[in-house]
């Protein structure tokens, strides 16, 4: 009797998982990314930011009128400026003015943004109406708030129980007064719609578990949405504060650096030193102080924080 021995079907062969590419490994060849890409944006930077920055620099040890040729004088500029009573008096008038803009259009902006983000009815269409000022130059609105607040002919004008005399222009106090209260009518929509775009990515299971544990919208505004606005905060705050120490064209139009030099900030003091008096090199010292201050106050800003970190502001959602 024969026995025929059948062998086991040969086991069925698992397919093959796609290795996958760990992460910071480089692309195949041919797909890689050239540093050409950014060599546009970075000429482009280099052109207008870069050197233009070196030649204000080296303009801030020479003495020139804008003719003939600039004639190196050392830390004279410096000294001069350093000496300035009404350098160091725009200094101050700068600080407050930025302050002030810090104080008052990080409030509105956190609370107009985190109402924008919602559902409410017709917040599209009062949202848009609020966008408005975004559209318009410094130029337009500070031309449009200097018609309105004409001691004259504007609102002050009619308005006498509550302004006095009208004239808005003619003490520092009203006078910085309205160019804080200008800047925030114009810039609080920007930062708005910086939060409204966070408050929109804060993930929703965080609410609903709020919810659950019985917390009311106060609690969860003050226990969520703002930790999670940590980071648009700062953004924010850093460029109300560069924003606040180049303001220009507000106090050109609306006060002119007046009453006297109760309003001449750092910014309108180097614009009278290099284009009305012709001491460029006085003004591009001048220049380059704002230029430094600004950079400090950003990294000192970012580095109290921990904003460099960049520490995840979804800890804790899976």
């Amino acid at each position: 009797m024969t026995t025929h021995i059948t062998s086991a079907p040969p086991a069925a062969t698992a397919p093959k998982r796609a290795r996958r590419r760990p992460e910071g490994a480089h692309a195949a060849p041919g797909t890689r990314p050239s540093f050409l890409w950014a060599l546009p944006a970075t000429v482009f930077f280099a052109l207008f930011a870069i050197v233009p920055l070196v030649f204000v620099a080296v303009l801030s040890f020479m003495s020139w009128n804008g003719l003939g040729s600039p004639q190196f004088v050392g830390m004279d500029n410096w000294n001069r400026i350093l000496d300035d009573p009404v350098m160091i008096k725009s200094i101050w008038l700068t600080l407050l003015l930025t302050t002030l803009g810090v104080v008052l259009q990080t409030p509105l902006s956190i609370v107009l943004g985190v109402w924008a983000a919602g559902h409410q009815r017709n917040r599209a269409v009062l949202a848009a109406i609020y966008f408005v000022p975004l559209l318009l130059s410094s130029t337009a609105v500070s031309v449009l708030w200097r018609a309105l607040l004409d001691p004259n002919f504007g609102i002050p004008a009619r308005m006498t129980w509550l302004f006095g005399d009208g004239n808005l222009f003619g003490k520092q106090a009203t006078a910085i007064g309205v160019l804080a209260f200008v800047s925030t009518w114009q810039f609080t929509p920007f930062h708005t719609l910086i939060y409204q775009g966070a408050a929109r990515a804060i993930p929703q299971v965080l609410y609903q578990a709020a919810e659950i544990d019985g917390a009311g919208r106060y609690r969860q505004f003050f226990h969520i949405t703002l930790p999670q606005l940590r980071n648009s905060m700062i953004t924010s705050m850093i460029l109300m504060v560069v924003g606040g120490l180049t303001t220009f064209e507000t106090v050109l139009i609306l006060t002119q650096g007046g009453p006297g030099t109760d309003t001449t900030i750092s910014a309108y003091y180097m614009y009278q030193k290099a284009f009305q008096g012709f001491d460029f090199g006085a003004g591009s010292a001048i220049a380059l102080c704002l230029v430094v201050a600004a950079t400090i106050i950003s990294l000192v800003v970012v580095r109290v924080s921990g904003y460099d970190k960049m520490r995840s502001s979804m800890e804790g959602v899976s």
